[in-house]
């Protein structure tokens, strides 16, 4: 009698022991799971969509501008976050996230998003420019603002020469017509093309050199491995003024100031840094 009282205890507390565990396997599995609630405003297989991941998606999206607050486009905004997330899941299965080609295409990014972090955060601690440096910037820049123009170039396209004679008849020659006349005696072949050009897009330098020329006069302008002869045909004048100078100016103030930056933060990590190259790698002898 009495064994038969001990088995049934330890029957019993066995059972209250399983009973136990499988509550707590139950209370784990209901603890796991994910529910659109709060800040989740849906959940994906799993993984959590929350309403700041939404916000910054419609705010993000160039569609959706001017209805970011309407319940539809959060909705067609919400859709797309979802698909994203399942081609993303679908990705990890395919192991493609521990791919050579992920890696360093995450790393670059990585690295791109600190730098424009650390710009931004030095830009946002400078002061805007004045009206007066906005006025001298400017006065300094015709190019984008009083004197703008619109051009019409005839241009000749063709491959860079290693025949020196034949590069300095092309310098010095006077029209378009010249320029073809020498491509043709040498057995150059060329394309033409005509095209509009904002006088905004040249470095201040190259404007300087380029306004004086007379229509009809040509320009060289060499690339890697071919050369383009132009000849301003037309000219529009297409001044910026008043708010939307001020705006341009800013902007491109702001760009200059990031160049400095950039160029004077490199100089002084380069002047600390300890840097190895491995030989043949290193920079090229001045």
């Amino acid at each position: 009698m009495l064994w038969l009282k001990r088995t049934v205890f330890q029957t019993g507390h066995f059972m209250r022991q399983q009973i136990v565990f499988a509550l707590v396997i139950a209370l784990a599995a209901t603890a796991c799971q994910k529910k659109a609630s709060g800040q989740t405003v849906a959940v994906v297989n799993q993984e959590e969509i929350t309403a700041a991941e939404l916000n910054d998606a419609v705010a993000s999206d160039p569609s959706l501008a001017g209805s970011t607050a309407t319940k539809e486009a959060r909705a067609a905004a919400l859709q797309k976050l979802i698909d994203r997330k399942l081609l993303v899941q679908q990705a990890r299965k395919d192991g493609l996230d521990k791919s050579p080609e992920f890696v360093n295409q995450q790393r670059r990014t990585n690295d791109e998003i600190l730098i424009n972090m650390l710009l931004s955060k030095r830009l946002n601690t400078s002061q805007l420019p004045s009206a007066d440096e906005i006025s001298r910037f400017q006065a300094s820049r015709p190019e984008i603002f009083a004197k703008r123009e619109i051009w019409t170039l005839q241009q000749i396209q063709y491959p860079l020469s290693k025949d020196a004679a034949l590069n300095a008849a092309l310098s010095k020659a006077q029209t378009l017509e010249q320029v073809a006349q020498l491509l043709t005696s040498k057995g150059v072949k060329f394309t033409r093309e005509s095209r509009k050009v904002d006088t905004a897009v040249f470095p201040h330098a190259i404007y300087s050199q380029l306004t004086p020329l007379k229509d009809g006069e040509p320009f060289i302008a060499p690339g890697p491995d071919k050369a383009v002869a132009s000849v301003i045909t037309a000219r529009e004048v297409a001044p910026i003024t008043g708010d939307q100078a001020r705006t341009v100016a800013v902007n491109a103030m702001r760009r200059d100031q990031v160049e400095t930056i950039v160029k004077d933060r490199v100089k002084n990590l380069r002047g600390s840094a300890k840097i190895e190259y491995q030989p043949g790698f290193g920079p090229a002898k001045k």
